[in-house]
């Protein structure tokens, strides 16, 4: 479920970073693989992998980790 979270939110939060950082004069070439330090691609995974884990969080935080059984109501 996280995978999906990540993949859903990933680029409507990067046209929104790139956006914000490019107000600030940063270039999406050095968002995108963290100042040089990663190729393009790569950089594009590691973005994937930090929403991902940010999604895990999120997932983590609102599962429904009590036990509930539901079933038909029985007759009478």
């Amino acid at each position: 479920m996280a995978g999906i979270v990540a993949t859903l939110l990933y680029w409507p939060a990067g046209v929104a970073l790139v956006l914000a950082l490019g107000a600030f004069g940063v270039p999406l070439d050095s968002v995108v693989t963290f100042g040089g330090t990663f190729g393009r691609l790569a950089g594009l995974l590691v973005w994937w992998l930090l929403a991902f884990a940010v999604a895990s969080v999120y997932i983590a935080c609102v599962f429904p980790w009590e036990e509930r059984i539901l079933t038909w109501p029985k007759k009478k």
